[in-house]
């Protein structure tokens, strides 16, 4: 709820990037406040660009996730083509860092994923270590989440989560990863390619920089 109004880059078009952002429990007692009956729906399309997602993009709220999807997609930009198989395992689960190196092609990419913002320190500590002995970065790229678990364990969730349904609610979205979405990886989701074509231009450009990304600053303790 903080991001969408933590700084001027949140409305970089002049207007604002998101007005309203409802949690997980937010949005369950509307439903019940209203007698949705969710399973007696009628399905229908969902609004572009909404409608079309990738597998990448959902395994984000898993701790992990944001690396897995990143390797996938600099696995097709380093070879030119798409991996077979597109899971990095090394990456899943709640250990508190998960440390590999990934082979793509003739490159050794070390990478680091940190479970918990509170675990983020003894990978901090590595890394700062390596720069004052003049070493090369221990790892070439480092995700971390600030909640344990990922998003699926995140502060809007229903309350009483425990490590074993933080398992199971990524196990869910590695399932519709797997399963259910026509592509797996983000750069192969239709509409995105059709909305950098036809306006943002090349991706790490002047203009996708200006519209996607964020700075982030100092900010007061939160208090109630």
């Amino acid at each position: 709820k903080n991001e969408i109004r933590k700084n001027d880059t949140m409305k970089s078009s002049g207007y604002n990037d998101v007005d309203v952002v409802i949690t997980t429990r937010e949005f369950a007692r509307m439903i019940k406040h209203y007698g949705i009956d969710l399973a007696g729906i009628q399905e229908e399309e969902a609004d572009n660009i909404l409608g079309e997602y990738s597998g990448a993009g959902t395994i984000f709220g898993a701790t992990g996730g944001v690396m897995e999807a990143a390797l996938r997609t600099a696995y097709n930009i380093i070879s030119g083509t798409n991996l077979e198989n597109v899971e990095f395992n090394d990456v899943r689960g709640l250990e508190n860092v998960k440390k590999a190196t990934v082979k793509i092609l003739d490159n050794d990419v070390k990478i680091a994923v940190v479970n918990g913002l509170h675990n983020v320190d003894p990978v901090m500590q590595e890394i700062r270590a390596a720069k004052e002995k003049g070493e090369n970065p221990p790892y070439n790229f480092v995700e971390v989440m600030a909640c344990p678990g990922g998003c699926v364990g995140g502060g809007g969730q229903p309350y009483g989560t425990t490590n074993e349904v933080r398992v199971d609610r990524a196990k869910g979205l590695y399932t519709e990863d797997k399963k259910t979405v026509k592509h797996r990886c983000s750069h192969d989701n239709e509409h995105i390619k059709i909305l950098y074509k036809d306006f943002l231009g090349e991706p790490l450009g002047e203009k996708p920089h200006h519209y996607l990304h964020t700075e982030y600053k100092k900010a007061d303790k939160y208090k109630k």
